[in-house]
Order: C-alpha cells, then sequence, then structure tokens
C-alpha cells in the first residue's frame, strides 16, 4: 500500500516556538499591567450598574463613612457613592469612547487621504489641520460649552473630538507620505488598483500601530477633557460622569468637612485608567519603534561596560602597588 502525497499531515503547522516568541515581545510588563487596569475598570463600568441602587435616591443618611450598608459612603444629600461611581464610571468611558472614535476617523480621512491623494487636496486638507491643530482646545471648549445651554454626552463628545484630531492626522499624513513611495504600493498602482484599495489594503495595515496609539491618547485626552468641563460645571447634563462626581463633591464642600469617601474615588478612577492607558500607550511605541524597547537593554549594557572596564583598570592600578610594596619588603630585609 502507497500513501498519496499532499495529505493534510503533510502541511507543515506553525512553529510555536515563533509565535510564543512573538507574544513574548507583545506582552510586556507595561502592557499587561495597563491592559488589566483598564479590563478591570471597564468590567466595572459595564456590570456594576446592574448591581447597586439608584444614584439619584436621596435619603436621611448625609455625609456617612464608609459602612456594611454604604460601602463607599454617602454624599451630602444621603446618595450612595458607590451606585454614583459606578453609573459614572459608565458615563465617562462612554464619552472617552465616541471622543476616541470620532478623532481617529477624522484623523484618518484628513491624514492619510490628504497624504496618499496629494496635490490640492493634500495641501487644503494640511491647512484645514493647521488651523485646527492651532485652535487652543481647552477654552475653545470652555466658550462653547458655556454658550450651550442643553449640553448632552453626544455634544461634548463632539466638543472634544474636534478639538483632539488635528496632531494625530499629521502624524498619519507623514506616514502616508513615506508608505505611498514604496515598491509595492507603486506596483499596485501601476497593476490599476483603485485608490481607495490601495489605502485600505497596502496603506492602513502599516498604520494601525499608529492609529492604535492615537486612538489610546485620544481616550486619554477626552476623559481628562470631560473631567475638566464637568469640575467646571460646563459637562454633560442629565448623564453621571467622574467630573460630575467632582463637582458636585466640591459644591458640597466635601474637602473642607474631610468627606475623603466623596471625591477620592472618582479621582482614584480617572488616575487609575490614565496610567493604564499610558502604560498601554508606552508598550504600543516600543511595537512601533524598536528602537524605544531595546534602549534599555543597550543601556545597561553599556552600564556593563563601563563597570567592567572600570574594575579592570582598578586591577592594574593595584598591580604595580603590589610590587612596590614586596621590593619595599624585600630591601628592608
Amino acid at each position: 500500500m502507497t500513501t498519496t502525497a499532499g495529505t493534510p499531515t503533510d502541511i507543515p503547522s506553525p512553529s510555536p516556538s515563533r509565535l510564543r516568541l512573538a507574544l513574548t515581545r507583545l506582552a510586556t510588563p507595561s502592557l499587561l499591567i495597563g491592559a488589566g487596569l483598564v479590563i478591570a475598570i471597564v468590567t466595572f463600568g459595564i456590570i456594576a450598574p446592574f448591581f447597586v441602587a439608584d444614584p439619584l435616591a436621596i435619603s436621611n443618611e448625609g455625609m456617612q463613612p464608609p459602612s456594611a450598608e454604604h460601602w463607599f459612603g454617602t454624599t451630602q444629600t444621603g446618595q450612595d457613592v458607590l451606585a454614583q461611581l459606578a453609573w459614572a464610571t459608565r458615563g465617562s468611558l462612554l464619552v472617552g469612547v465616541i471622543v476616541a472614535v470620532l478623532a481617529l476617523f477624522l484623523s484618518a480621512f484628513f491624514g492619510i487621504l490628504g497624504g496618499y491623494l496629494g496635490g490640492w487636496i493634500d495641501e487644503g486638507f494640511s491647512l484645514f489641520t493647521n488651523v485646527v491643530l492651532i485652535l487652543p482646545g481647552l477654552p475653545l471648549m470652555i466658550v462653547i460649552g458655556s454658550y450651550v445651554q442643553q449640553r448632552g454626552l453626544l455634544l461634548i463628545a463632539f466638543i472634544l473630538a474636534i478639538t483632539s484630531w488635528a496632531a494625530a492626522a499629521r502624524v498619519l499624513r507623514s506616514q502616508t507620505l513615506s508608505i505611498r513611495t514604496r515598491d509595492y504600493v507603486q506596483a499596485a498602482k501601476i497593476a490599476g488598483e483603485k485608490p481607495l484599495r490601495i489605502i485600505a489594503v497596502e496603506i492602513l495595515p502599516n498604520l494601525l500601530p499608529v492609529m492604535s496609539s492615537g486612538f489610546v491618547f485620544a481616550l486619554i485626552t477626552a476623559i481628562l477633557g470631560e473631567a475638566g468641563l464637568s469640575f467646571i460645571g460646563l459637562g454633560v447634563v442629565g448623564t453621571q460622569t467622574w467630573g460630575s462626581m467632582l463637582f458636585y463633591a466640591q459644591n458640597g464642600q466635601a474637602l473642607t468637612l474631610g468627606a475623603w469617601w466623596w471625591f477620592v474615588p472618582p479621582g482614584a478612577m480617572i488616575a487609575i485608567l490614565g496610567g493604564g492607558l499610558s502604560l498601554i500607550n508606552f508598550s504600543i511605541d516600543g511595537i512601533i519603534n524598536p528602537r524605544l524597547r531595546t534602549a534599555p537593554k543597550a543601556a545597561r549594557s553599556v552600564r556593563r561596560a563601563e563597570q567592567a572596564a572600570d574594575a579592570a583598570d582598578d586591577s592594574t592600578d593595584d598591580a604595580p602597588r603590589e610590587e612596590r610594596s614586596t621590593r619595599s619588603k624585600e630591601t628592608v630585609a
């Protein structure tokens, strides 16, 4: 009996060592820690609102510290801080994701499309991007927010998005200008491929790490921007966010009265999420630029070489001293 060639058993399987090596390079400690922090906060924001009480329910137990009944204490009007934190986490994350998606779309549209097409389209897109880039973001958000009375979630997200996409668009444009001159892009043009297909198939996959970093940065900026607007009373109306919790804690004189359980939880959530997203962003930067990933190893190698050189110099200096001491002893003898 003979066996036929080309059976499924003849197909080589992917090497597990290569896959493990790739995962090891990507799964850096900073990425794992950052992803763990972000996943924990996102899970809390999604699940916790289903298990807490009404965040707007008023009771007679005002300014109560954390207890078995109210784990995070109560506000000045007796509202449960844990319930407010759960709904505020969902609201802040929702604002951040909407802003990040809008900013990513705008930066990709003006940066990638303009950089690939070139000509007067690129000039017009670049001019508009530069105008938006020089606009002061925070004062513009304050002015727009102060003139609009009905500040819904989508409106605040739109205001934050139009002030946070220009810098990422310039980065994507510069990367697109470099990629469009490469051989495989030129070969696709000669083959008669349509511009949109070239952008989607040949250019966009190479820009995914840069776009991921821009998305994470826009998410951080959006959450901090919304918290700042809400803290000064210009945030989302009718939706609980971390910034609105800090705003009401300030109005209720929580810091003066020592009610730390009112303002510490939202501030801690902002700090933890910002730190987690920053760690993820640093990890993405290391993937984009391998020099950032190998720089610590190179620095350690240089320090070890310097220490070895210093040790060698010390040993060479000690040798003549021992010879001189030996000669002096012989002379005395």
